[in-house]
């Protein structure tokens, strides 16, 4: 037993137990808002980690829509969860990796923790690796569409009018950004349904550590 620990102590929990439940957990979590986000509408289809135009650029988004360029937005719109989709499909073993490494006391935390202490800590050994992995996939995605051209010509364009606040022309930074965020959130997601979900503990070891 870890010393201090009392979460679960009742269950005579050992230090493997928990150390093997939380990765276990994790893997589960992290592989599941993998998949789901990385398939076709993951993110388009999904109002929680849909990719909108930034909030600084609503006013051009209105502006073209009022010009009849609703359905060249909704595109751009489009082919931006797109890229995300397909970055998603990139995180699964990096999420592995990290587990991997996690050590036990990292798991005693972890388990005594809020019900997202496992995403918050997944989040700071995953995000330097997901960006690099993510940004370049997203690039291509967009690119393919033309999106990263037609974006940047409107925000120089935008960015060109006096006193206005200037906004980053870089769409493939704002939408590896955004992926992120999605991802994490259905990480979050994941780990809330396992701890308190009976459901969603499918294996022994699972009901064990955080069975009620």
């Amino acid at each position: 037993m870890i010393s201090g620990f009392t979460g679960n102590s009742s269950k005579g929990l050992s230090t493997d137990d928990i150390s093997s439940g939380l990765k276990e957990a994790l893997t589960k979590g992290a592989t599941n808002a993998a998949k789901k986000l990385g398939a076709t509408d993951g993110y388009f289809g999904n109002a929680a980690v849909k990719i909108l135009m930034p909030p600084e650029a609503q006013k051009i988004e209105k502006k073209l829509r009022e010009f009849g360029m609703g359905q060249q937005v909704d595109e751009a719109i489009l082919s931006m969860n797109r890229a995300a989709e397909n970055a998603a499909q990139s995180a699964t073993p990096i999420f592995i990796d990290a587990i991997k490494s996690m050590s036990i006391t990292d798991a005693a935390n972890i388990l005594q923790g809020n019900d997202t202490a496992a995403t918050v800590y997944l989040k700071g050994k995953t995000t330097p690796q997901l960006t690099t992995a993510f940004k370049p996939v997203i690039k291509t995605s967009l690119d393919k569409v033309d999106a990263t051209s037609k974006w940047s010509t409107i925000i120089n364009l935008y960015n060109d009018i006096p006193f206005v606040k200037k906004m980053n022309p870089d769409l493939a930074a704002y939408v590896t950004d955004r992926a992120l965020f999605g991802i994490f959130l259905e990480v979050a997601q994941e780990e809330k349904k396992i701890r308190k979900d009976p459901l969603a503990q499918t294996t022994d070891l699972l009901k064990k550590v955080f069975g009620n």
